[in-house]
């Protein structure tokens, strides 16, 4: 089933997920009550009513994070718990489990063979391995987690707060900054919200250090009197789940299915940090001395780092981030990224203007095999902010790829989210490089999500083992760091000159600024996230949160708690942003690849599209990545672009 994005009212997701789960029940019930014990009687109804579900979860709960009717916004935020719920309800069922157990796995191969074990570890992780009671309590607490989740996200996305600047204390930024920013109720006054347009250039640019330290701990403390309570309750949730199913805490059960153990992880962090602190105080000492040269006593303070490291670049690099955007305007980047990304990879792309979406502001590209024609998939770009939208960066895929029983072929629909500042007058959307890294990065889902080639829905896409599934928007990221790909693009939004070459020198040259410090701060928030999950039902969050924040090498920011406006914790990387780091190994392992045999080659793209983007998770990623690399995996290449030798981090 496909819907029409365009016309959604609360009423027309309301009356789509009923349907979906009434089509859903029918097609269990099939699978329920059949004497058959084959794989078509027993699992596939399953596989097509969870794939109906799936659908559905592409249209209310979707625009849910997009919509600009906050109407339609809730009725997608209740049908998201509705359908979570279905799917909790659904492996809790002991005649489900009945039907997939009595299939034998003997007379199964290939996807159906992965599709009956995947089946299995889901009814058993739903608690079929206990008694009835067991049961029902492992669902009612899934339920209640699902509720938790959906209404975390909710504040998130309806936090409002800002801090009042004036004219004065906006010296330097550019005139397309301060005409996108929204205007105070004091004549020539602005108001900075905790939105990225306006919070990340403020802080990296405001010359006012209180104002810095106000805004950020307003941004640190993003929906926290509506959030803490939510995350607590849902710590206590998953820690009683795992106790109730046998594992030692949450993050024990949430790795399972993915690539990583604890212990792995553990070690990955083990072979990392020491020589991330060597670079980071180093860094950090460097920081400081720009902060005494300006008159400041005592330590970098995290409100100081951005601002800085800014700094920092124009003086070593002479990059000033603002001169630099005003060669990334929004369509050349975006045209960059398909001209490379096309010609790398095979494909074409043609922008649909007619293309009905959710609001004007979405632009929409459908994806073509340039050697065939075959049409392969379409996503939307939703990029500059707007009230009640999703305030991050993020990639969702709303339609996957499926094959029907007649043998029609559903292609899939992917969409990222953004917040770019708007165009402004004359003026063009204007990326920093680090924005337009984001938009890079978050393509890469876009092409894991369209370009795969199976026709399982519950194996294409992106979704694979969850620490991997970064790793293709990682690869993506080392493009936006090559001069050449640079030089393609980047031209100045008024004259249309290319980019200077010492501009492009400079940029690349500072890939690695305060790399330790940055990659630091990862590691604080993977490290955060794996205590709170592996420390029973009450963890001390904030004892834990002042732990965690001394591998950043900088004070905490007192009074402060990030965790609630830390939207990963509860949107599906609950203890597992580690997988950040993780995919990053396997990103540049992978690209290290393209660097050695020429990093636009067609040749090294079609092979990483045929043995990685296309196979979903049809097998296991760490069979995507021998396929791709023609070896084992290893983290040389990462650890080489972080400037630590293998030697030097054990």
């Amino acid at each position: 089933m496909q819907y029409d994005l365009s016309d959604a009212t609360a009423e027309s997701v309301a009356e789509a997920t009923a349907a979906a789960i009434a089509l859903a029940d029918t097609l269990v019930e099939r699978a329920t009550s059949s004497t058959d014990t084959t794989f078509a009687a027993r699992i596939q109804p399953l596989d097509d009513a969870a794939a109906v579900i799936a659908d559905a979860a592409g249209y209310g709960p979707f625009l849910s994070h997009f919509h600009p009717d906050k109407e339609v916004r809730d009725a997608g935020n209740e049908a998201e718990q509705l359908l979570q719920s279905w799917g909790t309800d659904l492996v809790a069922r002991r005649d489900v489990y009945d039907a997939v157990a009595a299939v034998d796995p003997e007379t199964l191969e290939g996807l159906e063979r992965r599709s009956h074990n995947e089946w299995l570890r889901d009814l058993r992780r739903a608690g079929h391995e206990l008694d009835e009671a067991g049961r029902v309590r492992v669902k009612d607490l899934t339920n209640r987690l699902t509720e938790l989740q959906i209404a975390f996200a909710r504040n998130l996305a309806e936090s409002n707060d800002y801090i009042i600047v004036t004219l004065d204390d906006l010296e330097g930024f550019p005139k397309a900054y301060i005409d996108a920013l929204e205007s105070g109720d004091d004549p020539d006054t602005y108001k900075i919200t905790l939105d990225y347009p306006a919070y990340i250039p403020f802080q990296e640019h405001a010359k006012n250090r209180d104002q810095r330290r106000e805004l950020q701990f307003k941004y640190l403390n993003k929906a926290r009197d509506a959030n803490r309570p939510l995350l607590e309750e849902a710590l206590t949730v998953r820690s009683e789940i795992a106790e109730v199913l046998g594992y030692a805490d949450w993050a024990e059960f949430s790795m399972e299915p993915k690539m990583a153990t604890p212990g792995e992880v553990d070690r990955l962090y083990e072979s990392v940090i020491p020589g991330l602190t060597v670079l980071g105080r180093d860094e950090r000492e460097k920081l400081e001395s720009l902060l005494h040269a300006d008159g400041h006593d005592g330590p970098l303070q995290p409100w100081d780092r951005p601002y800085y490291h800014t700094l920092q670049g124009k003086l070593d690099y002479g990059i000033d981030q603002n001169k630099v955007a005003e060669y990334f305007p929004l369509d050349a980047v975006i045209g960059g990224m398909l001209d490379v990304t096309g010609e790398v990879l095979g494909v074409t792309y043609t922008e649909l203007p007619n293309h009905p979406t959710w609001h004007p502001d979405v632009r929409t590209f459908r994806i073509d095999d340039t050697d065939t024609g075959e049409q392969l998939a379409v996503f939307h770009l939703d990029l500059h902010p707007r009230e009640g939208k999703f305030t991050h960066a993020a990639c969702w895929n709303p339609v996957s790829r499926a094959r029907a029983r007649d043998g029609s072929l559903r292609t899939p629909v992917a969409a990222v989210a953004a917040n770019f500042t708007k165009p402004s007058g004359e003026t063009p959307s204007l990326l920093k490089h680090d924005e337009a890294l984001t938009l890079w990065h978050e393509f890469g889902h876009v092409l894991h999500a369209c370009l795969t080639a199976v026709d399982v829905q519950r194996f294409s896409g992106f979704d694979t083992e969850w620490d991997f599934v970064e790793a293709p928007s990682q690869i993506m990221e080392n493009w936006m760091w090559n001069a050449d790909v640079l030089r393609r693009f980047a031209r100045h939004y008024e004259t249309g000159e290319p980019i200077p070459e010492d501009l492009v020198e400079a940029l690349v040259a500072a890939r690695n600024q305060n790399i330790g410090l940055f990659t630091l701060r990862q590691v604080f928030l993977g490290k955060y996230d794996m205590m709170m999950h592996t420390s029973g039902p009450t963890p001390d969050l904030d004892g834990q949160q002042r732990v965690a924040n001394e591998y950043t090498l900088l004070p905490l920011h007192e009074g402060t708690f990030m965790a609630a406006g830390f939207g990963h914790l509860m949107g599906g990387y609950d203890a597992g942003y580690y997988g950040y780091l993780w995919a990053n190994v396997y990103g540049d392992d992978m690209f290290s690849v393209f660097a050695q045999e020429g990093v636009l080659s067609p040749a090294v793209g079609r092979r990483y599209r045929r043995e990685v983007l296309e196979q979903g998770s049809s097998r296991d990623a760490k069979e995507n990545l021998l396929a791709f690399l023609g070896r084992e995996p290893n983290a040389e290449a990462f650890l080489a672009q972080l400037g630590i030798t293998a030697h030097a981090a054990s």
